[in-house]
This record gives structure tokens, C-alpha cells and sequence, in this order.
């Protein structure tokens, strides 16, 4: 009999020293890292807000952003069935089906799950690589997490513009390697970008991420942040990353 609840071959149990929550990530998909606590950290999710995750994978975000926030409606969107159900089982795990959803779909036809201007944010943590590009794993949803073979930069902004009210917030990490065209790409779907923050191994290397907020039918008008700063000079994590992971 099928057990919601039950540990499968090459799956794990992990702790998120977050409100007593839990997720069960198996290590043959992507299993997700700093870039998704950061994502989280820096959405600051109203409690009032309806938001939605493009590309929720194992369902770290919503988890994420309930324990954080506790905002009236979160909603996941994921388009492989397999990583679709160990989203739900997490979303059961920790007794959250009345205020998380899960949905099994496609970005690209998000018109055919929700009506426009349907939520306050929007947040996503997507494939960084564009497709063709950086080393392909053989597995598929190690691929499809990576690369951008399902879902593209422009279709996670064609979607937000589509899923936002007017005045809602748009918040993503990614790579800086790309951030002019994340900021053009924006500008075209009506998000005006906000507020940006480089995020860096240590304070003598170049950013290895970078979060940015926008709004959508906004006026132009950028702040960049003081830089997140994840090792100290002696290799351990600094006070504000002990910080967003909870640690003491």
C-alpha cells in the first residue's frame, strides 16, 4: 500500500530548522541549495499575499515561504509528474494542503490554469543555462533543472506578467552572468526591476548569484543592496547566512 509519508529508495528526510518543517528530497533529482533559502529570505511574502512559484520542483519554496511568512495562498507549478507527486507528498508531509497547492503543468500554458492579474507575487528559482549550453546531465531532471529545455527566461517573464495584478512583486535568483538580459526581458513583460542584491562566495571573489525584485506597471527606479556575503576570510559562514538558515 502506498504510504505518502514513507521514505523511497534514494530518498531523504531533511530538517528544515524552519517552524518544524520537513522535506523529502530524492538525490537523483535536484536537490535544492543556498539559492533557494536566499530566494525565500529576500520574496519578504506578505501574510496577505496569494503568490505562486514557477518551477516549484520538490516544493521548497512554498515550504519555504509559508514557514517564513505565512502568507493566505501559496501555489506550485511543476511540469515533471515525478518530481509533481514528491511536491504533494512534501505539501502532506507537514500538513499543509489547506494554505499550499501543488499543480502538474507547463508554464508556458499558464493561461490555461489561472485567469490574469489571479496573484500579489510571483517567485521563481529557475534553469540558469540556456539550453546547448554547460554540461547536460544524463539524467533528465537534473537537465530540466539546469537548462532551460522546458522553460525559458522569456517564459517565466511572459507568465509573471500574465499571473500578476497591477503593482504586484516579481522576485528570482540567477546567475549575473545574465542579468542584462533578465533586466531587458523584464522591461518588455511590464516588470519594472526594483531592487537588486549580488550574492558572493567571499568579499574577494566576483558575485556567484544575484536576487532581484521587480514590480509590474511601475516607474523606473533601481536600488542595489549592500552585497550577501557568504564566507568569512576564515572559510566559515558569516552571521547574516547563520542568520537565514535559523542557525544560533
Amino acid at each position: 500500500m502506498y504510504n505518502m509519508h514513507m521514505i523511497y529508495e534514494d530518498e531523504r528526510l531533511d530538517d528544515l530548522q524552519l517552524d518544524g518543517l520537513k522535506i523529502i528530497q530524492n538525490k537523483k533529482q535536484f536537490c535544492f541549495g543556498t539559492d533557494a533559502v536566499l530566494l525565500s529570505s529576500f520574496s519578504n511574502v506578505r501574510g496577505t499575499s496569494t503568490v505562486i512559484d514557477l518551477g516549484t520542483g520538490n516544493g521548497i519554496i512554498p515550504l519555504l515561504l509559508y514557514g517564513k511568512y505565512k502568507p493566505k495562498q501559496i501555489i506550485g507549478i511543476e511540469i515533471q509528474k515525478d518530481i509533481y507527486e514528491l511536491a504533494v507528498r512534501n505539501v502532506k508531509l507537514n500538513n499543509l494542503e489547506e494554505r499550499i497547492s501543488i499543480i502538474n503543468g507547463d508554464v508556458r500554458n499558464i493561461k490555461e490554469y489561472f485567469q490574469a492579474g489571479s496573484f500579489d507575487q510571483v517567485v521563481t528559482n529557475p534553469p540558469y543555462l540556456k539550453a546547448g549550453t554547460g554540461i547536460i546531465s544524463a539524467a533528465d531532471a537534473m537537465a530540466y533543472a539546469r537548462h532551460e529545455i522546458l522553460c525559458t527566461l522569456e517564459d517565466i517573464l511572459k507568465a509573471t506578467k500574465y499571473l500578476l495584478k497591477s503593482k504586484g512583486v516579481f522576485t528570482m535568483v540567477h546567475r549575473p552572468q545574465r542579468l542584462n538580459e533578465i533586466l531587458s526581458l523584464m522591461k518588455t513583460h511590464s516588470i519594472e526591476p526594483k531592487t537588486i542584491r549580488f550574492v558572493h562566495v567571499n568579499a574577494k571573489l566576483p558575485a556567484i548569484l544575484v536576487l532581484i525584485q521587480g514590480l509590474k506597471d511601475m516607474n523606473p527606479s533601481l536600488t542595489v543592496e549592500p552585497p550577501l556575503i557568504i564566507h568569512k576570510p576564515d572559510g566559515t559562514y558569516t552571521e547574516e547566512l547563520n542568520l537565514l538558515y535559523g542557525r544560533n
